[in-house]
């Protein structure tokens, strides 16, 4: 692979701190020098690309992504949070098939990519689909199988799962975990199974857990305790874990949380499907807070900062307007990466060369008094001139590195399809 020496940047690294006339080399995926005045050596192959004028960051992550269902983004929308799942998406979601899967993860891989997310967290079900759209795309995937367990044995759905994992173990671009769908749906007994499974495989855990009010009401009744409760007691969170949501967490479940366990939290879904503000916005800074997105199916779009600023100004709207500095949220955008793993998230020599190139010179945020500002709150996918995943362009004068038109007639055709076969009866019921 060809190096690449980036001259006169102004860098924005995952603390928010800005410094201005610095050098990045990068070789072989990663960044080889930062520093000024850097080339590179005599007769070595590369491109140097004079940056000045740009910002360049670490690249976006989404901790929480079901991207396979950009298949069904705008099938289900003005219903409310049980008809969302029981009327709408689950009965779409028993008749999708493999391939539907595929290419809505392909999409899914383009917007985000667009958006500048270099890495995500999925949580679906065949999870060799999403891989495989990822790859082709050339962006970083951490799949969780999701597991359902309806008559309290786990093992035929694991038994995929552990398969990806161990095909992907030393890949750089994909790892794989175990999905135990939520403590509502898994009971304790199949929780501690998967906790322990990957224990032993030295792999980790994401499930939902207290998504609404009643999911935790529910728990009480049932449990006697709440669903981060139930999760806890069942070892979910002794491995790395990401918790999808957590909206309502009580202060009593601060403290079952492992230094390893992160919430991934996608306010524009919770607005959209009516699901409240929830406890999640008093006790952000207690835990390891990053940001998702859920599916566009509920969320419509797999944009990292939209979701990063509904969460700033849904959190400052009731008179806490100095309770979230932009520096502290811009901390939150890029916490994904050490959730993942996969040595990005740093401007540093030997943090892998996932990083955003930020065009501010523009309509939108001009003029520039503080660059973070000007990305939280008037930042838009035009404003990410390039996209560097692993030191390769993904995005590159605003426009992707691969063709997106076999994706998107490939999705409509797929979308066809879906509304075609028209719903099915789904064993899950949320509530």
């Amino acid at each position: 692979m060809p190096a690449t020496l980036l001259k006169n940047c102004n860098l924005i690294d995952e603390t928010g701190a800005i410094t201005s006339g610095e050098d990045l080399l990068i070789r072989e995926g990663a960044i080889a020098a930062r520093g000024k005045g850097l080339s590179l050596d005599p007769g070595e192959a590369g491109e140097t690309l004079d940056c000045g004028g740009l910002f360049v960051s670490p690249g976006f992550t989404i901790l929480h992504a079901h991207s396979p269902m950009h298949i069904l983004r705008g099938l289900a929308e003005d219903v409310n949070v049980n008809d969302w799942f029981n009327r709408e998406i689950w009965p779409y979601e028993s008749k999708i098939l493999e391939e539907d899967i595929y290419w809505g993860a392909r999409l899914c891989c383009a917007e985000m990519l667009d958006h500048g997310v270099t890495a995500f967290a999925d949580h679906y079900f065949h999870g060799e689909q999403i891989a495989r759209a990822a790859k082709e795309s050339g962006i970083r995937a951490d799949i969780a199988g999701t597991v359902f367990a309806f008559d309290g044995n786990p093992e035929p759905e694991m038994a995929p799962v552990a398969e990806l994992m161990d095909q992907y173990r030393d890949d750089p671009m994909v790892h794989i975990r175990f999905g135990p769908h939520s403590p509502y749906i898994c009971s304790p007994k199949v929780l501690e199974t998967l906790a322990a499974a990957a224990r032993e495989k030295g792999g980790g855990l994401h499930l939902h857990v207290s998504e609404t009010a009643a999911q935790v009401e529910e728990s009480r009744k049932k449990y006697g305790k709440t669903p981060f409760a139930v999760a806890a007691e069942a070892g979910c969170f002794t491995v790395p874990c990401i918790v999808a949501h957590g909206l309502w967490i009580e202060e009593e479940d601060l403290a079952l949380l492992g230094e390893d366990t992160y919430i991934a939290h996608c306010p524009k879904t919770y607005m959209k499907l009516g699901a409240g503000r929830g406890p999640i916005w008093d006790c952000w800074r207690k835990v390891n807070l990053c940001i998702g997105t859920d599916g566009a199916a509920s969320s419509n779009t797999v944009d990292p900062l939209e979701q990063a600023r509904l969460f700033a100004l849904v959190g400052k709207m009731e008179d806490r307007a100095e309770d979230f500095p932009i520096r502290e949220v811009w901390q939150v955008l890029t916490r994904g990466h050490r959730a993942l793993g996969f040595g990005s998230g740093k401007l540093v020599p030997g943090a892998a060369a996932d990083l955003l190139f930020w065009d501010l010179n523009t309509p939108n945020t001009a003029p520039l008094y503080d660059p973070l500002a000007a990305i939280l709150y008037s930042g838009e996918s035009r404003n990410i001139r390039h996209v560097m995943v692993a030191g390769e362009f993904r995005k590159r004068d605003g426009r992707l590195a691969f063709d997106l038109g076999p994706v998107l007639e490939n999705a409509a055709r797929h979308a066809r399809g879906i509304t075609t076969r028209g719903k099915g009866v789904s064993k899950l019921h949320f509530g």
